[in-house]
């Protein structure tokens, strides 16, 4: 677009250069939000996946424990099994053999609410 000097411009034609100006400007934002709107898309299916699983109302949670070992070493069950368990159930040893006793454990469960 050649240069136009503003000062020399009569009324009729600075109203016309608005106008164009306007133009040009909706054509470019809708340009811009068409790209958003492909953007957002893309990142909307790259997230999915993220929130299909749900979390365990667990997660975070402290468990007792349900083994444990001669030394005393605690696990509840949950996550990676420690060191000791997987060297003792390489001797030959089972997972059974290091269970707690339930009948020791403190109280009755607790009820669950359920969730609105």
């Amino acid at each position: 677009m050649p240069k136009l000097s503003l000062s020399g411009m009569d009324i009729q034609s600075l109203m016309d250069l608005r106008k164009r100006v306007d133009e040009r400007l909706l054509e470019c934002r809708a340009d811009i939000e068409k790209q958003l709107a492909r953007l957002d898309r893309s990142i909307g299916d790259e997230t999915i996946g993220l929130r299909r699983g749900r979390v365990s109302s667990l997660r975070g949670k402290k468990v007792q424990p349900k083994y444990r070992a001669p030394s005393g070493e605690t696990w509840a069950g949950r996550g990676a099994r420690p060191r000791w368990l997987v060297a003792a159930i390489k001797e030959g040893k089972k997972l059974d053999d290091f269970l707690i006793d339930k009948s020791s454990r403190r109280g009755p469960r607790k009820k669950r609410r359920s969730k609105r």
